[in-house]
This record gives structure tokens, C-alpha cells and sequence, in this order.
């Protein structure tokens, strides 16, 4: 059974609400290389441009791999938006992909998946263009989504005063962010484990400790942990059926590539895009505010702290069947132009 049709009210649900309601202006800092989640969570973004419901800014890249930036910009290139800019970690942590390859592939000597972003060395760097891009936003308007390490807000948040803005980085996030969506950390048990040390957190730990001491007490941040995803994995059944409306696309070989047919990958990304952009939808409860704190072990401690700036994802079952309806529509909708 096809999903795409059994989700059609929920479709015209996305679209009816959305009219109307200013777009999300969105910052995307992806580690877009080892896992596929990445690569949903980018398609979700511009679904939900299609919608008018966001707008993405930009995409910046937390690891280092010389496809990371071609890869990026064939993803937005099928989805009708070439020129969105992408900003290039230069000195993080080094990772290999799966799916990465597939910028390279060519059918008839042509690239499969058009880009002209042709290497990393050609695109801004990261920290450069988040400022670059802060500084034309209005003031207190741009939600950032954090879906890998922590190194680019770190730098973000050390950076000083430069031909792109007047402002330091803490200032600069304090006059032109109005949240921040992370997906890192865990903040329940998982298999047991009370103090599970999270991927994003544990490959930099360095980078997510500055991002949870320093990032400016005055705008919230919301903290997306490892349970979460894992309770709202995305069907395998719609790879199978839902993305076939063209004879080639990305997201569908990406996730066959990176975790083949039989599998139900986890959303954790998916989940920090969602409540980005639908904060007030009821796709998740919200924690008491608190603080959350990074140890040196990599273990994210959060402490209620009356009117504390960080908060994390809440999701009951129910919701979590709501939250994988919701993305199977993002994530497979297809793009206007096919």
C-alpha cells in the first residue's frame, strides 16, 4: 500500500494552515555525510518551502569530505533551488559516506544530478557565511536548525567583528536569532543506558560545550535527543513506493546506499526540522525550561532551572505515529517542477 495516498488529508491539513503565516527563515547546519537522515531533513526543508510554510537561507556543513559541498547543492538543484548558498567546514572531524558518491554519478555523460558546485574549495566558508547571512535577516527572525557538531556555532559564537557585520558572534546570535533547534544529546535511557553518550555531541565535545555555556541565555534553545528519532523511524515502505515519480532520485538512492531496503531509519534530524518549523503544531511536548550542560564524557545533563533557556523534545506515541505521517508527507512530496 502506497503512502502518499493515505496522507492526502494531512496534506491539504499542511497546506491549509500554512496559507497566510510569514515563512520560517531557516539556517540549515547539516554534517551531511554519514548518515541519511541529513539528506531527508534537507528534502523536508524545501517541501516545506514549496509550501510557503519556511524559507532556507542557507546550509552549512559541520564535516569534512570533499563531496559534502557538490552533494548539498545537487540536492538543491533538484529541488529547483541552485543558488541557495552553502557555507564549508574546513578543519573538522573527517568522514567517509555512502552516499555521496552519488553527486559523481553521470547517465549519458551528463551528471545524474545536475549541480555547479563542483568543490568544496568554491563555496564560502561556514562561519563566514552564517554571519554574512545574520546580518541580512531582520532582527530576531531566523530559526537555525543544528542537525550534527556543534563546530560551526561554536565558531559562530567566538567569532568577532568583520566586513560582514559590526557585531561578535554572541551578538549577532542574541540581535538575529530567534531559536535554535538542535538535534543532539540524549535525555532519556536508551537500551538501558542512563547516560548514553549521543554521536553529535561525542564526536566534538569541545565544539558542543561552548554551543551549550555560551549561546546567549535570552534565546531559547531546543534540544531534539537520540530517543526521539529512534521512536519515529521512517518507513521503509515509502522509499519503496513513494519516490518514484521520477526514473532517478537522490533521496531514495541516498537512503538505499546508505541503509538499504530493509530498514527504518531513525529521524532524529527530521525531528528538530519539524518542531522548527511547527513549534505550536503539538507534535511534541516540551520539557520544563532548564539548563543543559555538556560533560567531558560527552553526556548532555540537563537541570531545571526556573525560565532556563533550554528545553527538549517530549513525544508520546501517539505522537510519534503523528510525527511519521507528517514526515513521510515532507520527505516524498514531490518538487513542482516533475
Amino acid at each position: 500500500m502506497r503512502w502518499l495516498p493515505m496522507l492526502l488529508t494531512l496534506s491539504m491539513l499542511f497546506v491549509s494552515v500554512g496559507r497566510g503565516a510569514e515563512p520560517v527563515r531557516v539556517i540549515f547546519d547539516t554534517d551531511i555525510t554519514g548518515d541519511v537522515d541529513d539528506v531527508l531533513a534537507l528534502a523536508m526543508l524545501h517541501t516545506l518551502q514549496d509550501r510557503n510554510q519556511c524559507e532556507l537561507l542557507a546550509v552549512t556543513i559541520s564535516k569534512v569530505n570533499p563531496l559534502t559541498g557538490p552533494f548539498t547543492d545537487a540536492v538543491n538543484t533538484f529541488y529547483g533551488r541552485p543558488d541557495i548558498a552553502i557555507g564549508i567546514t574546513r578543519d573538522a572531524q573527517v568522514r567517509d559516506s555512502r552516499y555521496l558518491s552519488l553527486v559523481s554519478e553521470r547517465d549519458g555523460g551528463e551528471f545524474r544530478y545536475p549541480h555547479d558546485l563542483l568543490n568544496n574549495n568554491d563555496a564560502p566558508e561556514a562561519v563566514a557565511l552564517l554571519r554574512k547571512t545574520l546580518e541580512g535577516q531582520p532582527d530576531h527572525s531566523v530559526v537555525i536548525i543544528q542537525v550534527g557538531l556543534a563546530v560551526n556555532m561554536a565558531r559562530l559564537l567566538q567569532s568577532k567583528p568583520d566586513e560582514a557585520s559590526s557585531l561578535n558572534g554572541m551578538e549577532l546570535v542574541r540581535r538575529k536569532v530567534k531559536l535554535l533547534s538542535v538535534m543532539a544529546g540524549s535525555f532519556e535511557p536508551i537500551n538501558g543506558d542512563a547516560r548514553y553518550h549521543e554521536a553529535n555531541v561525542r564526536n566534538d565535545i569541545s565544539s558542543m560545550q561552548v554551543l551549550a555555556d555560551r549561546w546567549p541565555d535570552d534565546v531559547p534553545v531546543v534540544w531534539s535527543g537520540f530517543e526521539i528519532g529512534i521512536a519515529a523511524a521512517y518507513p521503509r515502505q515509502s522509499i519503496a513506493a513513494d519516490f518514484g515519480y521520477v526514473p532517478h532520485h537522490i533521496v531514495r538512492e541516498a537512503y538505499l546506499l546508505h541503509s538499504g531496503p530493509n530498514h527504518d531509519r531513525p529521524t532524529w534530524d527530521l525531528t528538530s526540522v519539524l518542531y522548527a518549523v511547527f513549534p505550536d503544531r503539538k507534535y511534541f511536548d516540551l520539557s520544563e525550561p532548564g539548563r543543559v550542560s555538556v560533560a567531558d564524557d560527552s553526556f548532555t545533563q540537563f537541570t531545571p532551572t526556573p525560565n532556563g533557556r533550554d528545553r527538549f523534545l517530549k513525544m508520546t506515541d501517539i505522537q510519534a505515529s503523528r510525527v511519521t505521517e507528517a514526515l513521510v508527507q515532507l520527505v516524498s512530496q514531490p518538487p513542482p517542477a516533475l
